[in-house]
Formats: C-alpha cells, sequence, structure tokens
C-alpha cells in the first residue's frame, strides 16, 4: 500500500488506533489547551486499506500474535510467512508424523526436521489435524521437551530448539482462531511454558548478541506475546532495551522488533491479565531504561525504524497512575528533542498523541500547547479556493488534482439537491463555509490531525459540523488522499463526507449533536453512501452482498446507532451498508414517507421522526423490504435513485401525436425503454436559434442523454452527451443547426416514468 512513496512522506509511523473516543475532552484545536472538541462524524475506513493493514498502524509489524495474528512466522527481513518457501519444501519431510505422534515420539519427529521453516505449514492446520498436533497435552509435551533442550542451549539450533518453540508458537495461534475445535488452553499448559521461557531466559547463550542465537530469540520473544506472559519477563524486556544497539545483527533486531508486539498487547490487556503494569510498578527503573533506549540509539530514528517502533509505546505509561509523575519528564524532553516533522516525526507524535489521550487539559507539562499551531504550516502548505464558500487545504496535490475536487464538489451539490429535493438551507444555519482538508495519505492524517485539529484519528477522515447557528462557524472535512489507488487520485470517501455538508445544511436542524438524540444513523450514514456512490455512477457491492444475507429487518434498521454491535466490522456494515440499503428502499418505494421524516428532521422535531418511524411505519415495510432485498438487490443492483426534481412542469406538454417529435418548447412524460435499448427524438429548428436545451429527468432507472445534430443520436455516434447516474441530464447546444436535429435517451439500465423536455431561443 505504501511502498516507495512511504520515503517521501514526512513521517511514517501513526499513532496506533485507539485513539480517544469522539467528544472527549481534550486538547483543543491549535491551542491544546481548549476544551473538548466539536462533536463530529467518521469517516468509514477503507477496506483496502484494513486488508494491507488490520490495524491502521504503520510499523514493523502490520498485526499482532493473538489479537491479529500474522497467518506465519516472520523472516529475517519481518515478512510474513503464509507457506514453505520453495527451497524449504524440498528439504522438509511430511509433517504428518508430527501431527500424528504424541509424547516422546512426537518431540523426535520434530526435531527431527532439518531446518525451523519446516514447521511453517502447521500455522495452517484445521480441523481434526488442528485437534490432533495442539490438544493441550500435546503442547505440554513439546513445552516440557524445549525446557530440558534449554539446559543445554548452545545460542544457535544445533538441537533444533527452534523447532520447538514455533512448535508451540503455531499451537498458539491455532488455538486462538479454532478454540472450539482444539480445545481449551488452561493450567497444565500455562505451567508448562513458563517452565520452558524460564529455562531459555536462564541459559547464558540466550543473550548471545549473534544471528545463530537471534534466530530463535526472535521467535522466544513471540512466544511470550503468545503465551500472556509479558509481566513475568519484564526483566528481558529490560534487558533488551538496555542493551540494544545499532550494531546488532540482522535476526537479534528482528528480536527487537517482536518487543513491540509484547509491550503494545500488555498494555491493551483488560484488567492488567499479562501482569505488566504490575511488573512496571514493582520496577519503575523500566521506564527509565525505555527512555534511555530511545535518547542511546536516537541516530536510528528514520520512520520505520525499531527504536520508533518500539519506543512510542513508552507513551502507555501514563496510563499507569502510579508512574506518571515519572514519565511526565521523559516524554516532554522526548517530544521535543526532536523535529515534529521528517524522519523523526513517529517518536515524537506518537508520545504527543499519548499525552492527548492519558493527560488531558495537561498540554503545558509537556510544552506542546501549540504543537498544532507549529506544525500546521509545514504539513498542510497548499491551499486553494474553488468558490468563495468551498476551499481547500492540502499536503501534497497538484493544480490538475485541486481542479478535479473542486469540479467534483460543485457538481455533487447540484445531484444532491436532485435527489432529495431543494427546500433551501435550514432556517438558521449559516454554515455557508467549508473547508476540504486532504492530508497526503492514512499515516499524515493519523500523524499530525489529531494535534491540528483536536480529532480522532482511528477513522478514514472526520466531518466538522460545529455550530452551524454561529455565524463564521468554519465547517470542515479533514480527510487523506486514498495512496492504495496510486496512481489513480482520490480522497478517501470525499463525496460522502461532502453529503454530511449538504444534509446538515438542508435536512437536518441544528448541529450533530442535535440529530444524536433519537437513532438517526441509518439516514445520516445512508443518504451519505447512496449520494456518493450515486454521484460517482458506482456499483455499492459491499452493499449488494450485505443484501443477500437479509441480515436485518427494515425496522430493526430504524434504530441504527455507532458503535451498536460489538464486532468493530460487524457495526461498520450496519451503519454504512445497511444504511444504505436502507434509505435506497424508503427513496424508491415510499417517497412520501421520507418526505414526512425529513420534514421533521429539518424542524428538528427529533422525537416526532422517531414516532413515524417507529409507530407508524413500525413494521409494515419488513416484509416487502426483504423481497426487496432479494429481488431488486440481486438483480438489479439494489435499483436507481429516483430523481426528485424532474424538468419542470411548467413547460407544456407535446402536442403532436408522435411521441418522439417535440416541437421548440416543450415536454414529454412517461417515457421509458428497456436496458440497452432507446428512445429516440427530434425537433424542427427554424433558422435563427441561438441555444437549444435538453433536460431529461424523473421516474426510475438510468437514461443517458445524446444528442447527434442532424444524424440519429447513439452512444457510438454523437456530438454531445450527459451521461449522470439517475435520469437527470442536461445538455445546452449553442448555435445549432436549422432543420430536423436529433436527441435519444439511451437505457444504461432500464428507465421508465422519465420527462423529456426542450427549449430553445
Amino acid at each position: 500500500m505504501l511502498g516507495a512513496a512511504a520515503f517521501l512522506s514526512l513521517g511514517l509511523l501513526a499513532p496506533q488506533s485507539q485513539a480517544a473516543p469522539v467528544g472527549v475532552t481534550a486538547p483543543g484545536a491549535g491551542n491544546l489547551r481548549g476544551a473538548s472538541a466539536p462533536r463530529a462524524i467518521p469517516v468509514p475506513k477503507s477496506p483496502d486499506a484494513i486488508s494491507a493493514n488490520p490495524r491502521f498502524r504503520l510499523s514493523s509489524q502490520d498485526g499482532t500474535e493473538e489479537t491479529g495474528p500474522r497467518p506465519a512466522p516472520t523472516s529475517a527481513a519481518g515478512t510474513a510467512k503464509t507457506s514453505k518457501p520453495a527451497a524449504a519444501a524440498n528439504a522438509c519431510a511430511d509433517l504428518s508424523g508430527v501431527i500424528n505422534s504424541t509424547g516422546a515420539a512426537l518431540v523426535q519427529q520434530l526435531k527431527a526436521l532439518p531446518q525451523i521453516t519446516c514447521t511453517y505449514p502447521l500455522f495452517n492446520l484445521t480441523g481434526e489435524n488442528a485437534r490432533k498436533a495442539f490438544r493441550e497435552d500435546q503442547m505440554v509435551t513439546v513445552a516440557n521437551a524445549l525446557r530440558d533442550n534449554s539446559a543445554t542451549y548452545a545460542g544457535d539450533n544445533s538441537t533444533a530448539t527452534g523447532q520447538l518453540v514455533l512448535f508451540l508458537r503455531a499451537g498458539y495461534y491455532v488455538q486462538d482462531n479454532n478454540a472450539a475445535t482444539v480445545g481449551d488452553y488452561g493450567t497444565p499448559l500455562a505451567t508448562a511454558a513458563r517452565g520452558a521461557l524460564d529455562a531459555y531466559f536462564a541459559s547464558p547463550r540466550s543473550k548471545d548478541v549473534t544471528d545463530a542465537n537471534g534466530e530463535i530469540l526472535n521467535e522466544v520473544v513471540t512466544l511470550i506475546d503468545s503465551t500472556h506472559e509479558a509481566g513475568r519477563y519484564a526483566g528481558v524486556v529490560k534487558w533488551m532495551l538496555g542493551s540494544y544497539n545499532g550494531t546488532w545483527p540482522g535476526q537479534m533486531n528482528l528480536s527487537m522488533q517482536h518487543v513491540e508486539w509484547v509491550v503494545d498487547n500488555a498494555f491493551k490487556a483488560k484488567n492488567d491479565a499479562r501482569g505488566w503494569r504490575a511488573a512496571l510498578k514493582a520496577d519503575p527503573t523500566i521506564v527509565d531504561t525505555w527512555a534511555g533506549f530511545i535518547t542511546r540509539n536516537e541516530d536510528q530514528l528514520n520512520r520505520l525504524d525499531v527504536v520508533s517502533n518500539v519506543g512510542r509505546y513508552l507513551g502507555n505509561v501514563l496510563d499507569v497512575p502510579e508512574l506518571k509523575e515519572r514519565v511526565r519528564p521523559f516524554l516532554k524532553d522526548l517530544i521535543n528533542r526532536y523535529p515534529n516533522v521528517g524522519p523523526t516525526a513517529p517518536i515524537t507524535m506518537n508520545l504527543g498523541w499519548y499525552t492527548r489521550q492519558y493527560d488531558k487539559n495537561n498540554c503545558a507539562a509537556y510544552a506542546i500547547c501549540d504543537l498544532g499551531q507549529r506544525v500546521l504550516p509545514a504539513v498542510l502548505p497548499i491551499q486553494h479556493t474553488c468558490t468563495p464558500g468551498l476551499k481547500i487545504r492540502a499536503q501534497d496535490m497538484s493544480p490538475g488534482q485541486l481542479a478535479s475536487t473542486c469540479t467534483s464538489l460543485v457538481g455533487q451539490d447540484a445531484y444532491f439537491h436532485r435527489i432529495i429535493g431543494d427546500k433551501g438551507a435550514i432556517p438558521g444555519d449559516v454554515n455557508t463555509d467549508l473547508e476540504v482538508v486532504a492530508f497526503d495519505d492514512y499515516t499524515q492524517y493519523a500523524l499530525y490531525a489529531w494535534a491540528i485539529y483536536n480529532i480522532d484519528v482511528d477513522n478514514g477522515g472526520m466531518y466538522e459540523e460545529g455550530n452551524p447557528a454561529v455565524p463564521g462557524n468554519q465547517a470542515r472535512f479533514i480527510a487523506h488522499e486514498a495512496s492504495w489507488l496510486r496512481p489513480e487520485f482520490q480522497i478517501w470517501n470525499l463525496n460522502h463526507e461532502y453529503t454530511h455538508y449538504l444534509d446538515g445544511r438542508f435536512n437536518m436542524h441544528g448541529d450533530f449533536d442535535a440529530g444524536m438524540t433519537t437513532p438517526t444513523i441509518w439516514w445520516v450514514e445512508g443518504i451519505a453512501e447512496n449520494i456518493s456512490f450515486g454521484y460517482r455512477n458506482e456499483r455499492n457491492a459491499d452493499a449488494i452482498a450485505e443484501a443477500a444475507r437479509r441480515t436485518y429487518k427494515l425496522s430493526d434498521l430504524f434504530d441504527t446507532v455507532y458503535g451498536q454491535e460489538e464486532d468493530p466490522e460487524v457495526n461498520s456494515n450496519r451503519v454504512y451498508r445497511w444504511g444504505f440499503l436502507a434509505v435506497r428502499y424508503m427513496l424508491q418505494k415510499h417517497p412520501a414517507d421520507m418526505e414526512t421524516v425529513l420534514g421533521k428532521y429539518r424542524t428538528g422535531d427529533w422525537a416526532g421522526a422517531r414516532t413515524f418511524l417507529k409507530q407508524t411505519i413500525g413494521t409494515r415495510y419488513d416484509a416487502d423490504f426483504e423481497t426487496w432485498l432479494t429481488n431488486d438487490c440481486a438483480t438489479n443492483d439494489c435499483g436507481p435513485l429516483p430523481d426528485a426534481t424532474p424538468p419542470a412542469t411548467t413547460i407544456p406538454l407535446c402536442t403532436g401525436g408522435d411521441i418522439r417529435q417535440f416541437e421548440q418548447n416543450c415536454r414529454r412524460d412517461g417515457l421509458a425503454a428497456t436496458t440497452g435499448n432507446y428512445s429516440y427524438h427530434f425537433v424542427y429548428l427554424p433558422a435563427g436559434v441561438k441555444q437549444l436545451k435538453i433536460t431529461s429527468g424523473g421516474g426510475t432507472g438510468n437514461a443517458d442523454l445524446y444528442y447527434g445534430g442532424g444524424s440519429w443520436a447513439t452512444p457510438t455516434g454523437f456530438l454531445a452527451k450527459s451521461a449522470n447516474a439517475g435520469n437527470g441530464e442536461t445538455l445546452t447546444i449553442d448555435n445549432p443547426p436549422s432543420g430536423w436535429v436529433y436527441f435519444t435517451l439511451a437505457a444504461t439500465q432500464g428507465f421508465s416514468g422519465v420527462t423529456l423536455s426542450t427549449q430553445s431561443k
């Protein structure tokens, strides 16, 4: 996802995903002494970015051993192994002996494997093979063998220590993902694993700073994480922090990288289940050693380096009340010792973020109350005006990218009103100005947006409405470019978030908090998804796939709120994809009901809207909604968005009997064509006509408009076209020829009920 571009950005280690919840009291934007941040609407994360980096954190690691484990162990370069390398495959014996053996025979089979990499396929075991290989008594057998093996550990893999360690790692990994099949792990294994780790670290050769030992040590360090024993081995972490320097060879360096997993997951464990916080309190000098690890190796600070990766977690110590006073001066020194942009930004900005998270309203203690103001000019130097009410502030956008972004937003405004209608802005709403902020990629957004704008960064961006009743209020969409789509340029969720701005200004009374007094998320996020996909004429494949599952009733979707489902992915599906489906259905099937609901939203009658949805509508549409999911979504991509604003009906109806023929100023209603077919038309223009305007709209489906001048118009032969999503199309032809001219509605999707009009002057 990042590639070479990663090294061109200002800093590449984003604050971890556990950012402060939206709306918490936190340092203010720009001036960190401020009050709580304005309530804001988060942007859905990119599925592409999530798959490339599940936790949106950028470091030498891309996941965690237990909560988001790699599918296999790592190589010296930190690359995930999902299967045996080709060279290893030829040298490795069949693993059926390992899978089917028990007791001493199992240990013998493991030790007979010619190299550590032969164990890699064990990480992929499922079903009965997983149960046979990794049930608890098997794991206890191998843990005891590792204990005995470690008594004579020679600092290398001469006695197959690595094969034993990797078997245990594979067992914990497979059981974590297949617990029902493998069975539970309890006290016998916990006791045996401690004995094995104790014996290994008691060996003097376990501290050899060599590649031979590092090949084993890096896997044993990961095993600490797998066994959830970080507190017990805090002394090992302290030794590594205190001993590490830039001369460590590759495999030893990798073992230091794996310390990141150990400390990250240890801090996150609920109720200190891994004993890490207790260990820090028992030996506070670990904090001193950790700070020294950073300053002693400061020459290595260079974005994705191991010092930044491991060093940033020092900020978590602020969340240990007994150690807060001890760590504060270290953090103040580190945040201000190195530049906040460039190669050292990952360490300084991450540590700064922890002060916001765990020491709120105390920015003066770290001398960073103006941190956002300091980094703003360097991080977001580009300022561009689209229109008087629409501006862009960007990190790195070309003139062409700025222009295309402006064009997209201005065009979307008209599309939004075509779908929703235009009753004017909510009375008292003075949010006439919007600023779009575009960071170069997610990493830059996560590094700096929290400091500059006082927002959470565990999302794909943030729309902040502010208070629309206050003159001079600045509505702002804070976003980042979709770097994973390059070389295509796209600001992630640009059109989705611009819809929030339009929806807030024209549909939702008051500020964001006001709209949240009852569940309105089904509409707020559903209309944003519909307008975004519709305006860009893109198919919402994820929502269509969800429709086939028929997970929710329509009446249940009216209750949707953020964070409703325990699983974040399930919640994202409900908020965005099912919100899309619910709104699409209501706009298509029950536009009058939607007008009633929006009428109440526009006046701030949240309770009235809620009563209408839950009592007047109630469950009446649930059965039809399920049918619609099965039929319309499966066969017609959930159908098109209906136009709310067909061409003005003040234009008179055409009088001729041939429905193809138009006069200079007339309309025809109810036009239709099936997918792939056409509705052909023509009009006679006398000499002297300066302009011909042809407009279509209303109805359902997707009709594109083509103009052929003196010849029949088709999608392959035309002089002008208008091909938006839906049926709202307009062509303005200057100085058309006299005589018969021809124009056509082409059914990209079958359409019906369309109004087509001509106006000339």
